[in-house]
This record gives structure tokens, C-alpha cells and sequence, in this order.
């Protein structure tokens, strides 16, 4: 896959890329600001998403992993979007950010690292272009096999989010 090089232009994100085990970029554009998408995306927690939650802990369960249960529903509002290295943003950590340009934050379970970042390139005074990066690092066999059964509803799941980030219309708040 071709990296676009306005992901490769951010140092966090193109430092993870060389030894990356599956790496996918989807792009999008819309009116809203980086933290509007972000808080857009990872706000919709639809009832088919609860579901593939419920399916993932029996999945694991059989991998011998564990599960802490069904994530509650996310409430982040785009004038609270974690900004900083170490803060949390639902299940994810945050690793590197920059206001208005990118966010990147981690899900690292002992199984793999999976990196989400968002790139926002302007386009006009209001329109930005949306990188939506996935980066993933299985420490073991497990994170193999976990993330190529969950593969296809991955690229489900982004693609949903990002579509229900793209739909807000409410002004950034703040």
C-alpha cells in the first residue's frame, strides 16, 4: 500500500510504519475541524458495534486472552478531545498530537498494538481532508490470528465512524 505523504510528514506515524504488521489508510473529507471528527468518530457506538463487542469476548476467550468487559458508551465532546501523550480517549492512550494537524493514540494489549491516527489536511478555510490511519503490531501469534478475523469488520467499524464524524453539524464548541 501507498502511504500518502501527508501521513508520512508526521514523525509519530512514519516511525511506526517500517516494522508495521497490517497497515491501512482510509480518507475522507468534510466542513468540521480536526477535534469535530475525532469526537464524531469516536463517539458512534451504534447497537451492531455492542454486538461485535459480545462476540469479540468469546472470540479472545478462546485465544486465552481476556476482555474487561463491553466499553461504555463515549461522550467526548471536540473542546475535550485529549490532547496530550499519556491521556486517555475511550480505550485508546494517546501517543502524539498536534491541534489542528493529527492525533495518534494506541490500543496496546499484550496481544498487539494497534495505533489509530488522524491527519487533517486543510483544503479551504472550513473543508479538511481526513487521514484515518491504522497501524498494527502483533507482539504475538495471537494478534495474528485475532486481527485477521476481525479484519473485515475493522475496515466495517472505521469506515461507519468516520461517515457518522463526517454527518456532525453542530459548530465546535468552544
Amino acid at each position: 500500500m501507498s502511504i500518502p505523504a501527508e501521513v508520512e510528514s508526521i514523525p509519530a506515524l512514519r516511525q511506526l510504519l517500517p516494522d508495521a504488521d497490517h497497515v491501512d489508510v482510509k480518507v475522507y473529507e468534510g466542513e468540521l475541524s480536526l477535534n469535530e471528527f475525532i469526537a464524531g468518530f469516536l463517539n458512534f457506538y451504534p447497537g451492531w458495534m455492542k454486538s461485535l463487542y459480545r462476540v469479540r469476548w468469546a472470540f479472545v476467550r478462546l485465544l486465552g486472552m481476556a476482555q474487561r468487559g463491553i466499553p461504555p458508551v463515549p461522550t467526548l465532546r471536540p473542546d475535550a478531545i485529549p490532547m496530550r501523550r499519556g491521556e486517555k480517549a475511550t480505550f485508546f492512550t494517546v501517543e502524539a498530537a498536534e491541534a489542528d494537524r493529527y492525533w495518534l493514540v494506541c490500543a496496546d494489549e499484550p496481544h498487539l498494538a494497534a495505533y489509530l491516527g488522524i491527519v487533517a489536511q486543510p483544503l479551504t478555510a472550513t473543508r479538511r481532508r481526513f487521514y484515518v490511519t491504522t497501524i498494527v503490531h502483533y507482539h504475538q501469534w495471537t494478534g495474528l490470528v485475532y486481527f485477521n478475523v476481525i479484519r473485515p469488520f475493522h475496515h466495517l467499524v472505521v469506515h461507519s465512524m468516520a461517515r457518522k464524524a463526517l454527518a456532525r453539524t453542530q459548530p465546535a464548541l468552544g
